[in-house]
């Protein structure tokens, strides 16, 4: 059975996930929307980290459940960027960028909770299948809330 290598990695993608929110969140934090809505989306990344190194061991892994290890100094300094940023002539282009990649972390996310998924229902492990129902919706959001930024801010910083 390989549903460890498939838990293994989707652990590091969403804590992965959740440091690119915070950052993104802390990089652009003059933009009130960004910043709010990327921390709620990390808390899920979070969130979802934590249930994964729960059910780790059933699968012989110690999955580190350190998902909320984004403060102190690198905080401290991602906030010092942020106001940096917010006063150079292209942080609009930035912002896209951030969110390309954002969008494309949380579709490899969404991606690995359907592999999961499908390795869950494969070995009839019931409780996995569920943790992949109550997650895979919300990276599926993430993803959305990523292109819709992406839909809204492109036209005035691509046109201005």
């Amino acid at each position: 059975m390989k549903l460890d290598l498939a838990l293994r990695e989707l652990h590091r993608a969403e804590n992965s996930l959740a440091a690119d929110l915070l950052k993104v969140a802390d990089w652009h934090k003059v933009d009130h929307e960004i910043y709010h809505v990327a921390r709620d989306l990390a808390r899920w990344s979070q969130q979802h980290v934590h249930e994964l190194a729960e059910i780790g061991p059933r699968y012989g892994l110690h999955l580190k459940d350190d998902s909320e290890q984004n403060s102190g100094l690198l905080a401290t300094a991602r906030n010092k960027a942020s106001e940096l940023v917010g006063h150079r002539p292209e942080p609009g282009l930035l912002l896209l960028a951030d969110l390309r990649h954002l969008y494309r972390a949380a579709a490899g996310v969404s991606l690995d909770w359907e592999l999961l998924a499908q390795g869950a229902q494969a070995v009839k492990d019931a409780e996995l299948l569920a943790l992949t129902k109550r997650c895979h919706p919300q990276s599926l959001r993430q993803m959305r809330w990523a292109n819709a930024m992406l839909k809204v801010l492109s036209p005035q910083v691509l046109a201005s």
